[in-house]
């Protein structure tokens, strides 16, 4: 099954919302008591952390920041409503074409954007939040009604986007979240750059699993993101999302429910790093993942002078081919690489940071 992806939608801006304590079910209640469970494993890491592969051992309680400059708490930039994720995040059937009308009411995924970042891309088109840390901290009551003010406008689920450097806080507000009413899969929306043994302790929480597969190339991955050792850890990482979620499933309105997405947003000049990373997801992941090829690439922010250029439709292509021909279950395709005057760059100073129509 071949899906495309729009180019452009527009999302909508969400404030928070009151809280009401509710009586869990039994889902919510299992995910409670895991979190429990996560929040005694990853206890330490507040006080020596090494929750990424950084490993930059810094005591948070006592105001130290490493690489992604984060305290105890997590910092938001945005909670929107997002209506350009994958059709089956966002509620859209089939983009192949502009006049296509989904058969359901469309109401987004309802993204929430944390600042700073373990990986930090030099063509970052977010560097707005996840170089310069952009935006506001939260305690953990703030940010669970955020999680419901997203749910109370119609939500389709929970889209952590870049969680991994606060995955305490998340887990917090998580379960506050759940004591208040949400009843939402919860999206955990990375950049592949994450230590499987943290992934480990969120099985059961993490409904969807959507990591990026940024890299192959050691080179590669140190000269963009200062992380030669890249695609070993997003390898052993993904892994352990698929032994959690193995089947990617979606209910009757074709919205995913659980299961692991992996996304690879190819680089101008760089297909053969590709070719590896497809490679190897076709010999270890391939049976029952959801795996989306994006072309949008953009050069953006610290982009090195090599990749200052658009990806081609050639490049895109070949990778396109090379995925059908290894017989991927589910793919997530865009109909050809974005044209000048087709990127929607997100500015995250303003309060709707897409200029979608």
């Amino acid at each position: 099954m071949v899906r495309y992806l729009r180019k452009a939608e527009k999302p909508l801006y969400l404030g928070t919302n009151m809280k009401t304590e509710v009586m869990l079910d039994k889902k919510q209640e299992r995910k409670c008591e895991k979190i429990d469970k996560a929040l005694q494993h990853l206890a330490e890491h507040e006080t020596k952390c090494r929750l990424c592969p950084r490993e930059c051992g810094i005591d948070r309680k006592s105001g130290e920041k490493g690489y992604c400059q984060t305290s105890t708490q997590a910092s938001l930039s945005h909670a929107v409503l997002h209506l350009g994720e994958e059709p089956v995040l966002s509620g859209i059937h089939d983009c192949a074409s502009e006049k296509t009308e989904p058969a359901f009411p469309r109401s987004g995924s309802g993204a929430l954007f944390f600042s700073g970042c373990n990986l930090k891309c030099r063509f970052c088109q977010n560097f707005q939040i996840s170089w310069f840390n952009r935006g506001e901290k939260m305690d953990s009551d703030e940010l669970a009604s955020r999680m419901l003010s997203l749910q109370n406008k119609g939500a389709l689920n929970i889209n952590l986007v870049s969680p991994s450097h606060v995955i305490i806080p998340i887990l917090k507000a998580l379960q506050k979240a759940y004591a208040w009413g949400l009843h939402l899969p919860v999206v955990y929306n990375s950049n592949g750059y994450e230590k499987a043994e943290v992934i480990r302790q969120l099985e059961g929480i993490v409904d969807i699993y959507l990591p990026d597969f940024k890299f192959f190339s050691p080179e590669l991955s140190g000269t963009l993101s200062r992380a030669p050792d890249y695609f070993r850890f997003a390898c052993s990482s993904i892994k352990e999302m698929h032994r959690q979620r193995p089947f990617f499933v979606c209910d009757e309105r074709e919205i995913a429910r659980e299961g692991l997405m992996i996304r690879h947003l190819l680089l101008p000049g760089q297909h053969e790093d590709s070719m590896h990373i497809l490679r190897w997801m076709a010999q270890n992941v391939r049976e029952g993942i959801a795996l989306s090829l994006m072309s949008q690439y953009k050069p953006c922010h610290k982009t090195p002078h090599s990749l200052q250029r658009s990806l081609e439709a050639e490049e895109y292509n070949l990778v396109v081919e090379k995925a059908l021909d290894y017989g991927f279950e589910t793919m997530f395709i865009q109909p050809e690489p974005f044209k000048e005057g087709e990127h929607r760059t997100p500015d995250f100073s303003r309060q709707n940071p897409f200029d979608w129509s």
